[in-house]
């Protein structure tokens, strides 16, 4: 909602009793909308590396076209978070959603540029596309801000919870929809409905469902999301490097920095090698690994949406974060060597004859490896909105996650290169890189422990 009067609250915000009134409902609407957003995102997945494929050049432009979207979210997601601050967080969100449109109508058109223009200025299509929806993807700095606007301090690790459980629904539901919509049956259907100018095939029917989904979500938040009740932030003109030296400055915000980098990093091992590791180790073909993919995606919806939220009314965020940053490490750790100690696992004549021992194993560390991370990003999320003062919310998010994005911008050629030399060594390293971040919230908890207890010698 908008400031009150006395302050020059402007931006088209909606009157300011409508979000004091029902917090409940605002937070209702920020999460659907993340969740059509995401559902977006994930419709593409499925056909992205054929999409590169078609074009009869190298996979390195696979990795190279991730590493785009996270190093331009990096970018701009502290700078988003800084203008939610001052301009508003609804503004700043319809900006993003319009941006998704955009890219993701513009990334279904690449094949039509190739054909005209050749593969160059396809790929360059694609990178362009690629590059504004990261850009535009900052935006969840804006809405994990909105949360914080919208929630009492002690609720919300629950309601960052609910964002996390509508991203793992979007990766649940949004590559089945990709994968339908690339189907030939759908592509027929298309092709006998839409005009002759619009191109329907395989790969760009996704990406005009995606900017579909976007514009949805656009509309929505025009319609029905009215702006929190929040502090200005000042209006200086922080550049980026600047934005992230204030928070390394700042002790409060300095660890958490560091540990959403650092998670990222680490995280990117099972991102990007998971389906390598999965063919290589355990046979599996692009069905069976997305199946896998599909069960990492709904144990993290639980565990976002219902495990993080009753833990939270029971134990501190530093706490949760702690065993989270635990629980993640050994996970990374031991899904190399699923298969290994799986192997030793006598399974046979136990339920259907796909669930051996390895497969047992890796199903139990990739449930692990989900409440781990689930418990670690929420907490962590919920320790930044206690860092700072109101007015600095939508920055603090944006530099958390811009941090998070230029790990996930670093991370997927460093553990695809260790993947060569060693199959194992990506999530080895993973696992060493969660220890600082063990270390840090480990620091956290026991200052919180000494700060609690009694000084010597008093009853």
């Amino acid at each position: 909602m908008s400031e009150p009067e006395a302050t020059g609250g402007d931006d088209g915000a909606t009157p300011a009793a409508e979000t004091v009134d029902s917090p409940r409902r605002a937070l209702a609407i920020v999460v659907g909308i993340v969740f059509i957003d995401l559902l977006g995102f994930g419709v593409v997945i499925p056909v992205l590396p054929f999409y590169v494929r078609s074009f009869a050049v190298s996979d390195v432009l696979i990795g190279l076209l991730a590493a785009s979207y996270s190093l331009m979210q990096f970018l701009f997601a502290p700078l988003l978070g800084r203008l939610s601050d001052a301009r508003g967080r609804r503004p700043v969100l319809m900006l993003s959603l319009f941006g998704n449109v955009v890219a993701w109508t513009v990334f279904g058109l690449a094949a039509e540029v190739g054909l005209l223009l050749g593969t160059t200025a396809a790929l360059a299509t694609l990178f362009t596309s690629r590059m504004l929806a990261g850009a535009m993807g900052g935006n969840i700095a804006t809405a994990q801000a909105y949360i914080a606007d919208v929630t009492a301090p002690e609720r919300r690790a629950a309601a960052l919870g609910l964002v996390g459980a509508a991203f793992g629904l979007g990766f649940v539901f949004g590559p089945a929809i990709g994968g339908a919509a690339a189907s030939d049956g759908a592509v027929a259907a298309a092709e006998s409905v839409l005009p002759s100018f619009v191109p329907a095939t395989r790969f760009s029917l996704p990406s005009f469902v995606a900017a579909a989904l976007s514009l949805v979500a656009l509309a929505a938040t025009a319609a029905f999301l009215p702006e929190p009740d929040r502090q200005r932030g000042t209006a200086g003109r922080a550049t980026l490097v600047g934005q992230f030296a204030s928070a390394l400055r700042d002790r409060s915000l300095r660890g958490l920095v560091v540990a959403f980098f650092l998670v990222s990093l680490a995280f990117s091992g099972v991102q990007v090698m998971f389906i390598p590791y999965a063919a290589d180790l355990f046979g599996y073909d692009e069905t069976q690994t997305a199946l896998l993919l599909t069960y990492i995606g709904v144990l993290g919806v639980l565990n976002q949406g219902v495990l993080v939220g009753r833990l939270s009314r029971r134990y501190p965020e530093r706490r949760i974060a702690l065993a989270g940053a635990v629980l993640l490490a050994a996970a990374l750790a031991a899904i190399p060597f699923s298969h290994l100690v799986g192997a030793a696992v006598p399974l046979a004549g136990v339920g259907p004859a796909w669930f051996t021992g390895p497969v047992a194993v890796l199903l139990t560390v990739l449930a692990c490896l989900s409440v781990g991370n689930s418990l670690l990003n929420v907490a962590l999320s919920a320790l930044v909105s206690r860092a700072v003062p109101a007015d600095r919310q939508g920055n603090a998010f944006g530099v958390t996650q811009g941090a998070g994005s230029l790990g996930r911008t670093v991370g997927p050629p460093l553990m695809a290169a260790l993947y060569v030399v060693v199959y194992w060594s990506p999530f080895v390293a993973g696992a060493l890189l969660a220890l600082p971040v063990v270390a840090i919230l480990a620091g956290r908890v026991l200052g919180d422990a000494t700060a609690a207890a009694p000084p010597s010698g008093s009853e």
